[in-house]
């Protein structure tokens, strides 16, 4: 089935979505590198379930009315990419973790580097939250969307207002609820980044 592509207004600039068949494999930047995620050629096509879909989960996302995805997803990687990938879709939401934490997780706690480049070839950002993953200091470290869009997703699922009112002002008149459903801060929340 051919690849194909809905283009999305957001909080941090233009997605675009891109569908394999009936599953999301790719959620792109609008400045992204052109061979960061290698694709097939694509053609646009609004009209596609998931891709619908994924929007509409995206905006709730951004609007603070939705902490969890439930999409159907179409990883292309290596082995180990996958691994981590898939590491990135256990990290809660409001919680961060470092490369090292990924690394032994994915049971290789001497592949922070090579964790690192995965976490860079990421092809669904937000859905796979690479935003989650940041330096062992505490650093945010790189990021394909680049490190403002960064801050604003991880400040967005501490629950920082401003930033989900200005998010709500974006998302086609999804009402805002006046607390997003969050969990309670434990070991490695944005609470520690933020000071809250």
């Amino acid at each position: 089935m051919t690849y194909a592509y809905k283009l999305m207004d957001s909080p941090v600039g233009e997605l675009k979505l891109v569908a394999n068949g009936n599953c999301l494999a790719a959620i792109l930047w609008e400045n992204d590198k052109p061979n960061r995620v290698r694709l097939p050629n694509m053609v646009e096509a609004n009209d596609r379930p998931i891709l619908i879909e994924t929007e509409c989960q995206l905006h709730e996302y951004f609007a603070g009315a939705r902490n969890q995805f439930d999409l159907a997803l179409d990883f292309h990687g290596t082995d180990f990419q996958k691994k981590v990938w898939a590491a990135l879709l256990t990290i809660p939401f409001g919680e961060t973790r470092s490369y090292s934490d990924i690394a032994a997780q994915i049971g290789n706690i001497n592949a922070v580097r090579a964790v690192g480049a995965a976490n860079g070839r990421n092809p669904i950002s937000i859905v796979a939250p690479c935003h989650r993953v940041i330096g062992a200091s505490g650093d945010l470290t790189g990021f394909a969307g680049g490190l403002a869009n960064k801050m604003f997703l991880l400040s967005l699922e501490a629950g920082q207002t401003s930033l989900e009112a200005a998010a709500a002002e974006q998302t086609h008149g999804i009402e805002t609820p006046t607390k997003p459903a969050r969990p309670l801060p434990r070991s490695g929340t944005q609470s520690s980044l933020f000071g809250n």
